[in-house]
């Protein structure tokens, strides 16, 4: 809803601008409370046992790959093997895969940030080549048994049964995404570089989003210069 009301909201201001009416009558709606959901992630010293249990449910790629991308589910499974370069080293992000009146599909990325070209580490490359070995002719990257995409209901089941299995607290698939974003931040990555990986509109989107992080990045920042400057007095 709160969505819907800005973009009428958008449109009607442009028909102020342009004189074809007075005021916009989309001010001062009565709107629902955004309602955000607590951000979860895997701290490191619960990774070892995540990646374990993953690889001995025979899903180790499927996770180890979000982990180093920080892909949204529908884009980690929308992946086909045309989208990898193994070569150079390289993953475009061209579609997204989704549940729509009950059947997975194929369907395009929600903003033009979100279609982008990451690089890969070698780890990366490794574990796509072992993945590579196992979906035999499937034209995906993480195909469903009978061949074709995996449906998002599957993926988050898996990963609640591996969290399970490894004795860890249930998370969201999209915390998935979160632990990287925050590894990566907490290990020295700039804002500007984990909003372009994230596929994020902006960096600013980026930075209100792991607030958090940044703000004990910064107490860092400030601790390291007043022990650079009490030495150099």
């Amino acid at each position: 809803m709160r969505n819907i009301h800005q973009i009428i909201s958008s449109a009607l201001k442009l028909a102020i601008e342009q004189r074809l009416i007075a005021r916009n009558p989309a001010d001062g709606c009565a709107l629902p409370k955004a309602e955000r959901k607590e951000m979860q992630t895997l701290p490191v010293e619960q990774l070892t046992s995540f990646l374990r249990e993953a690889k001995d449910s025979g899903v180790y790629e499927l996770y180890y790959l979000d982990l180093a991308t920080g892909l949204r589910r529908g884009e980690l499974l929308g992946l086909k093997w045309t989208d990898v370069d193994l070569d150079r080293g390289v993953l475009k992000i061209q579609r997204a895969i989704s549940r729509q009146n009950g059947k997975v599909v194929e369907a395009p990325l929600k903003t033009k940030n979100a279609y982008r070209t990451l690089p890969l580490s070698a780890d990366a490359i490794d574990v796509l080549m072992q993945q590579r070995r196992k979906t035999g002719n499937s034209e995906w990257v993480f195909p469903s048994p009978t061949g074709g995409p995996m449906s998002p209901d599957s993926v988050l089941h898996m990963l609640h049964r591996v969290l399970k299995r490894a004795g860890l607290p249930k998370v969201r698939f999209h915390d998935l995404r979160h632990t990287f974003a925050t590894l990566a931040l907490q290990n020295g990555v700039d804002v500007k570089t984990v909003s372009g990986v994230l596929g994020h509109f902006s960096a600013g989107f980026t930075l209100d989003t792991y607030a958090h992080v940044t703000t004990s990045a910064k107490r860092e920042a400030a601790k390291t210069m007043g022990n650079l400057l009490s030495r150099a007095v």
